[in-house]
């Protein structure tokens, strides 16, 4: 998906919002309060839903779910590491494993068959700008994608080409890998088969920049987010979530209004979506929206960034980044549970 950065959107600093994949940084350090159980939390006049965050996670941001959810594939950051790299947990927050220590890495995913990785860095290209995952006009050339088994042995690069290849996911049933690309500045949606072959560009559009897709439950329809390049760079940057099939046709927007819509990701049974929403005048918040009546409901209430809404595969729980205990000063994001279990998704 993505961790999170529209340049002065947000007072407490930038977070990477361009990409779905995160280098994250906001507020928050290991000394937070941890939550030992779920709780409400009530603010000013709206209750969220039950809430814990993950006890002993290291700050992190994009926690995607494995097919049993039990587990977790996200961007982390241990006093070790320069960057964020990709690690992996159990959703109780023991059994942390960092995957690969090389370079800087992003978005990450499982396999639907839950016995292998797949992620994004730059290991193989330490001599290129490192860039930055958080702006579109820097983003890391030469971060490529790989796959590995679970505890990062057997390391296998699919992409080549020193490009920005990354947000990158499989589709539900683990044929196809559906990833962003960047290209002379612009961004388009790229499919590859699952062992790397057959890459084939999905969007061509000159005018709007794509990136942090999803394929939906049926395997045939891409979410995703999109702004215009014209727009790039502006506080307040319109961007919108749209649909379209893997053959690149029937694209759909979904959202049209005069705002930031942001990390779209589908439920389970690909009625709904949860999303990010900027609301006035610069708070993250995340939103669920049916896709067939546009009926949205707002899931968090809090004036700290929420972000990088992922739905469990039971459609129970949705884990989410945020900043919400954030020690004044400090600018890390942090890694949340949602018990969404009384949604019915």
């Amino acid at each position: 998906m993505k961790i999170k950065n529209l340049i002065g959107m947000l007072a407490i600093g930038s977070l990477v919002l361009f990409s779905a994949c995160s280098n994250s940084s906001t507020n928050q350090n290991n000394e937070t309060e941890e939550i030992d159980s779920l709780q409400t939390t009530e603010t000013v006049g709206n209750v969220e839903l039950p809430i814990k965050m993950i006890t002993n996670s290291p700050e992190g941001a994009e926690a995607y779910f494995s097919p049993d959810d039990k587990s977790l594939i996200f961007n982390g950051k241990t006093g070790d590491d320069k960057y964020h790299m990709v690690y992996t947990m159990n959703i109780d927050g023991t059994n942390l494993l960092k995957i690969n220590d090389k370079g800087a890495d992003a978005c990450s995913y499982y396999h639907p068959d839950g016995k292998s990785l797949i992620w994004t860095s730059t290991r193989d290209n330490l001599d290129m700008n490192p860039g930055n995952y958080s702006d579109p006009k820097d983003y890391p050339q030469g971060a490529e994608l790989y796959t590995s088994n679970l505890d990062g042995s057997n390391v296998k690069r699919l992409t080549n080409n020193k490009y920005y290849d990354a947000e990158v996911a499989y589709s539900p049933d683990g044929t196809l890998i559906l990833f962003g690309r960047q290209i002379d500045g612009k961004m388009d949606l790229w499919l590859m088969d699952a062992d790397g072959t057959n890459e084939r560009q999905v969007t061509h559009t000159d005018d709007w920049q794509e990136g942090g897709a999803f394929i939906m439950p049926d395997n045939e329809t891409i979410i995703y987010r999109a702004w215009k390049r014209e727009d790039e760079g502006q506080r307040g940057l319109n961007m919108q979530i749209s649909t379209i099939k893997i053959d690149g046709k029937g694209m759909k927007h979904i959202t049209g209004d005069d705002a930031t819509h942001w990390a779209p990701y589908p439920s389970p049974d690909g009625k709904y979506f949860a999303y990010i929403k900027v609301l006035p005048p610069h708070n993250y918040e995340i939103f669920i929206r049916n896709l067939e009546t546009n009926e949205e409901q707002q899931l968090t209430f809090n004036e700290a960034f929420d972000g990088f809404p992922v739905i469990s595969h039971d459609g129970k729980t949705l884990s989410f980044s945020s900043s919400r205990d954030a020690k004044e000063g400090e600018r890390k994001l942090y890694l949340y549970l949602m018990d969404i279990s009384s949604l019915n998704l």
